[in-house]
């Protein structure tokens, strides 16, 4: 058989089982367990698969179709042009949280121009890509990063050393703020923020593989939040920023947990998909 003809092969096999992006899942799925490019994808189409690649990719193949994600299978994720191991305790890192990068870097690159430094804590890590990425793009920003779990922290870990700023970060197992101490010129999170009871109706790639603590955000879906406001102001430098992540619908509520908490909304951004998505908070006069 062919690369073309397992290609096709592999997306019959996902339309069939129902899938919402057989020809997409079919191509990151293939190239990735036979490292490939996309480009060598199409032009090494009249390659012939051995024996050994074929068990692979239906082996993968399988796992698919029981809606386990495409990254999952394959160990690892692209995040802003960096590479990212998974593991069972740690969330995808997706585009979305590309826009609290993004909403973050200006600040930071400021805050360096200004005092010649920068130092931020980004409060349950996960892969480490919030962090490991803004280290990645601020060479003289220096990060802390925490997490409940080891497993988290390994994972985390071995992506600082991956990508090349492990000397500049320190990761702390704990919740929230109980880890760390000292005050930090940006507090960054993707928080957990799905209201508990909604958890059951998520699509099975989300509810069957992703961490159910990366996902919980208790009855309302702001626990994270209210613990992160609450702790904020103890561990923010003057004129620093609180820089999160946010469910669609969840502007107003979280807008309100930080200003009962006594900051204010600078910067509210919306993803590509006009949904908001990001909120940033400074300390009040």
């Amino acid at each position: 058989m062919t690369l073309s003809e397992l290609y096709r092969q592999t997306v019959e096999a996902f339309a069939a089982a129902g899938l919402d992006a057989p020809q997409e899942d079919a191509r990151h799925l293939v190239s990735g367990v036979l490292g490939l490019t996309l480009t060598e994808m199409v032009t090494e189409g009249a390659r012939v698969i051995d024996a050994i690649e074929m068990q692979a990719v239906a082996e993968a193949v399988e796992r698919r179709k029981n809606r386990e994600p495409v990254y999952r299978i394959l160990g690892a994720r692209e995040f802003y042009g960096l590479d990212f191991l998974l593991s069972p305790e740690t969330l995808e890192p997706r585009p979305d949280t590309e826009i609290l990068v993004e909403q973050c870097l200006p600040f930071l690159k400021r805050r360096i121009a200004e005092i010649g430094r920068a130092r931020f804590v980004d409060l349950g890590t996960g892969t480490g890509a919030i962090a490991i990425t803004l280290l990645s793009q601020c060479p003289e920003a220096v990060g802390v990063a925490t997490d409940i779990s080891v497993d988290a922290l390994e994972t985390a870990r071995g992506n600082a050393l991956i990508n090349g700023v492990a000397d500049r970060l320190s990761l702390k197992q704990g919740s929230w703020f109980e880890a760390i101490d000292g005050r930090f010129d940006m507090i960054v999170s993707n928080p957990p923020y799905i209201v508990s009871d909604e958890i059951a109706a998520l699509q099975p790639e989300v509810r069957d593989f992703d961490p159910l603590a990366a996902l919980d955000g208790g009855e309302s879906g702001l626990d994270a939040y209210r613990a992160i406001a609450a702790g904020a102001g103890d561990h923010l430098a003057e004129g620093g920023i609180v820089a999160l992540e946010i469910g669609a619908e969840q502007k107003v509520a979280v807008a309100r947990v930080f200003t009962e908490a006594g900051f204010k909304l600078s910067v509210a951004a919306k993803d590509l998909g006009g949904n908001d998505r990001v909120l940033i908070f400074i300390g009040s006069d």
